[in-house]
């Protein structure tokens, strides 16, 4: 079968020197993954798992909730994860992706309006544009410019943003922004992907530690980052979990995640709101990392992502080869994922990475 239709876009792709490609990690020094808290590196979930070693988890669920997928656990880990996020009710999800995808694109509805941060997450933009309501979005963190657009809503009206934006490693002014929503009688939507088991004293995300949960129609925790596992969950009121359930086409649709990935869901919840060190020492090494002098700009993040811009595709995967080549794994972001001129390495702290790590790198930033 003739595919060559595809080559224009590659080809354009090439030209602008973004061409992806997987790549294996080889062994560096992770400043490259999501598992802030070493969760995955160090096999806690599996350690965890292993001390019951006379339980046997399932690894598949022959079909849907709605059909034969549902069990017992998934049941119970829901009614832990609600408890422990302070929600009246909780819906697991295969993955972040399916979550944000499925509540998006199924509760608001046609003349309603959906306001969401610029720099929003893929699929929270994804779940967007399968609505059918009206939807606008605003500068980034801009309060003003929300205002502005929750003025000119119509319908029943939903903001979204993410609490840690996954590009640059910022916060939502959550307490600002819930305020508008309550002025304005928006529903506000939060997706703590990257301050799950990070933010709070427990990991617990920025929302509860702004005590902000009562003021927000959903929250998507995911469980692929520091948690160490995979899934989401949506946490809300009892009448939107019974919503989804009947009308969110990625959790009908989907088969169930299986015995084995909601006991390591389980396990994780066990772990992390008591790995107090691990989240010292990232706060150690993020305040390291915030006054090391480099050559480039540098984004301001209190939390394990870190941005060093360099503009254009070409010197940005350059200063990544350079670090490559040293061992470091950083990663380049290119443009169309971020804008032109806004191209960075995107750096990953963890609670493994040593602070001698951290200084070959900040050393090698500033030549």
């Amino acid at each position: 079968m003739n595919d060559d239709f595809l080559l224009k876009k590659l080809n354009e792709r090439q030209q602008q020197n973004a061409f992806r490609r997987l790549i294996l990690r080889e062994g560096k020094t992770d400043f490259c993954s999501n598992d802030y808290l070493g969760i995955v590196r160090h096999q806690l979930i599996e350690k965890k798992l292993g001390e019951n070693a006379s339980t046997a988890y399932k690894h598949g669920s022959t079909g849907s909730r709605l059909l034969a997928g549902n069990y017992v656990l998934a049941e119970e880990t829901e009614k832990m994860l609600a408890a422990f996020h302070d929600a009246r009710a909780a819906l697991i999800f295969n993955s972040g992706y399916d979550a944000n995808l499925g509540l998006l694109s199924c509760v608001p509805q046609r003349g309603d309006t959906i306001i969401y941060d610029y720099l929003s997450h893929a699929s929270l933009r994804d779940g967007i544009r399968l609505s059918f309501a009206h939807s606008f979005s605003f500068r980034h963190n801009d309060l003003a410019d929300l205002e502005k657009r929750l003025q000119a809503a119509t319908g029943t009206i939903f903001v979204v943003t993410e609490s840690v934006f996954s590009m640059d490693g910022d916060q939502a002014p959550l307490p600002a922004i819930s305020a508008l929503c309550e002025q304005y009688g928006a529903h506000l939507i939060v997706d703590e992907a990257h301050a799950t088991g990070v933010v709070g004293a427990t990991g617990e995300g920025l929302v509860q530690h702004l005590n902000l949960q009562a003021h927000c129609f959903a929250r998507i925790h995911t469980f692929g980052k520091a948690v160490g596992c995979h899934g989401a969950v949506v946490l809300g009121s009892e009448q939107l979990r019974n919503y989804l359930v009947n009308f969110c086409r990625s959790f009908i649709y989907s088969t169930a995640l299986p015995e084995a990935s909601v006991a390591a869901i389980r396990a994780a919840y066990t772990l992390f709101p008591a790995m107090h060190a691990e989240r010292a020492h990232l706060q150690e090494l993020i305040s390291s990392f915030q006054t090391a002098a480099i050559r480039w700009e540098k984004g301001v993040s209190d939390t394990p992502i870190q941005v060093v811009i360099i503009p254009g595709n070409d010197q940005v995967k350059a200063a990544a080869a350079a670090l490559q080549a040293a061992g470091l794994d950083v990663r380049p972001i290119l443009y169309p994922t971020v804008p032109a001129g806004k191209e960075r390495l995107r750096i990953v702290l963890h609670a493994f990475n040593t602070l001698e790590e951290m200084h070959l790198l900040t050393g090698m930033l500033k030549s």
